[in-house]
């Protein structure tokens, strides 16, 4: 009987799963490389936070986009040829951008990575699901993988730590660079060259469908990010994104229900628990997006140095790896969605209403573990059953559309979220620092007396007396700062632990919700 696989017979089992899942975290690699450490990637290229923020958002709605038409070349070219070219496509482009510190030219380059970090993901998981015989492996395996992606943030932020410590920035692109090379290698090793897949001519690839969907993607999350900086519908160039982003994606639809063999089958929007799905990643990547102002008060208000807040993360991370466990086993018992979906959720709203007692000037590492471990176990748990209740709501043949849609959740709920958060850290803080700011004036007894003593200290310490009181009322004014911060983030922690509560109740009364998932091994699963 002719030996079809597309690896050697010398390759075992056990190989093959690791070399596969090594091809996967290429990912992992571009999507963290930049956002490890967002202050200095900024500082390199000389732009704004959230200019890097859109940098993202360009090589993942990319991504997004590319999964439309990735079938077509990876059924065009054999496997092995391919997967070669584009890995060293991937290493030659991440190499690249060690020298780039234009910010328009590293834009290109984002969607060029976007694109390839696209094309070898249906083969290679489509590789790496073949190998799965039963539902536990499924389970085992892709808990595996999509963990490795969820703590891709804490393990390449101390990387990106130790190499700015050691060395320059550019010397961790060459080293992701040039671990491409070994994909290149493993591949080049392991695979055989003959095709796994009917060849289908280029020619039939919708560009149209794929530049619209693309073009509106990426306007879409230009506004975004900018809405808050631009003030909103007052610029016009905000007003002109919005509509670019609406009209493109409108044709799209209206061209993907005119032709017979459309990009994405929006009969999928059909089933219940796509479309929920769908909502409860949106809203999942929503109430994680809070874990940055946690992040951010460490650096800002806590004063920690950044390899300190590196190192804590990894605490996060523990609760990852706990929560992936605990899901994992929960899915082989068959236990009910409902239920996963309630403990996930109501483990995050808990660290949200505890962490907001913990928003003061000065806390100890002891003080936050806890609330700390649990929103990584309440990601951890929710992450893959999310995932696979997405990806199984709908029939074997809509599995790429249904895939798209779950991308799609995560995309805009990381994006809103970012402009959620953005938004009402800038409204909350105006708001608490005008009120404190009213009580520094002369008629309050106990502000005079702070103002005093503060000048004297710096008038100890040998400056004139202007400059001492100069530099004391900078003081007093950045203590206000960093206290309308701080009840800021209050306001919001406080804001999304109720709403998640009220998530909770939603989610414990749908009708819809299937009690368990459908794990069928011929699909091809898109995260």
């Amino acid at each position: 009987m002719e030996d079809k696989s597309i690896f050697k017979s010398w390759v075992p089992k056990w190989a093959i799963i690791i070399i596969l899942f090594v091809c996967l975290l290429h990912s992992m690699i571009l999507l963290g490389v930049y956002t490890s450490n967002v202050t200095y990637a900024a500082s390199f290229l000389d732009i704004e936070p959230e200019d890097l923020q859109f940098a993202m958002c360009v090589t993942y709605g990319t991504l997004l986009a590319t999964i439309l038409i990735e079938s077509r070349f990876s059924s065009f070219f054999p496997a092995k040829n391919y997967l070669m070219a584009v890995y060293s496509l991937i290493g030659i482009t991440i190499i690249t951008s060690a020298y780039i510190t234009n910010f328009a030219v590293f834009l290109l380059m984002r969607v060029a990575e976007g694109i390839l970090m696209a094309l070898p993901v249906i083969t290679i998981r489509q590789l790496l699901i073949e190998q799965f015989n039963s539902k536990n492996a499924i389970i085992i395996g892709f808990s595996f993988y999509y963990g490795s992606l969820l703590l891709s943030t804490p393990f390449i932020m101390n990387i990106a730590v130790w190499f700015l410590d050691h060395y320059d920035w550019k010397y961790m692109l060459y080293v992701s660079g040039g671990l491409q090379v070994l994909n290149v290698f493993l591949i080049l090793v392991t695979f055989r060259g003959h095709r796994i897949t009917k060849k289908i001519p280029l020619y039939q690839i919708d560009w149209m469908s794929y530049f619209l969907v693309l073009i509106s993607i990426l306007c879409g999350a230009y506004f975004f990010v900018y809405a808050e900086k631009k003030y909103w519908f007052e610029s016009s160039e905000m007003v002109l994104m919005l509509m670019i982003s609406l009209i493109t994606g409108g044709l799209f639809i209206f061209k993907e229900r005119l032709v017979k063999r459309p990009s994405f089958d929006f009969e999928v929007l059909k089933y219940a628990n796509l479309r929920i799905g769908f909502l409860l990643f949106f809203l999942f990547y929503i109430s994680r997006a809070t874990l940055s102002l946690c992040h951010s008060a460490m650096f800002s208000i806590w004063n920690w140095d950044p390899s300190r807040v590196a190192g804590v993360q990894y605490i996060n991370g523990l609760g990852n790896v706990i929560g992936l466990i605990l899901a994992a086993f929960f899915l082989m018992k068959s236990v009910s969605t409902k239920i996963i979906f309630m403990i996930g959720f109501t483990l995050i709203a808990i660290f949200h209403f505890w962490f907001t007692f913990l928003f003061v000037p000065d806390v100890a590492l002891s003080d936050i573990i806890v609330p700390y471990i649990l929103q990584g176990i309440g990601v951890g748990f929710l992450f893959v059953p999310l995932i696979l209740f997405t990806t199984s709501s709908v029939p074997a043949n809509m599995a790429v559309s249904s895939g798209i849609v779950g991308v799609s959740g995560r995309f805009w709920g990381s994006t809103i979220g970012f402009c959620v958060m953005q938004n009402a850290m800038v409204s909350l803080n105006k708001k608490h620092f005008l009120k404190l700011s009213q009580f520094v004036t002369g008629e309050n007894a106990e502000t005079q007396q702070t103002i005093a003593s503060t000048t004297q200290s710096f008038i100890a310490k040998g400056y004139s007396a202007d400059n001492a009181n100069v530099l004391a009322m900078k003081k007093v004014f950045g203590t206000i700062t960093k206290q309308a911060t701080l009840l800021a983030d209050m306001e919001i922690y406080t804001i999304v632990g109720y709403g998640l509560l009220i998530l909770i109740i939603l989610i414990a009364c749908n009708q819809h919700l299937r009690q368990t998932m459908t794990l069928v091994k011929s699909k091809i699963w898109i995260g």
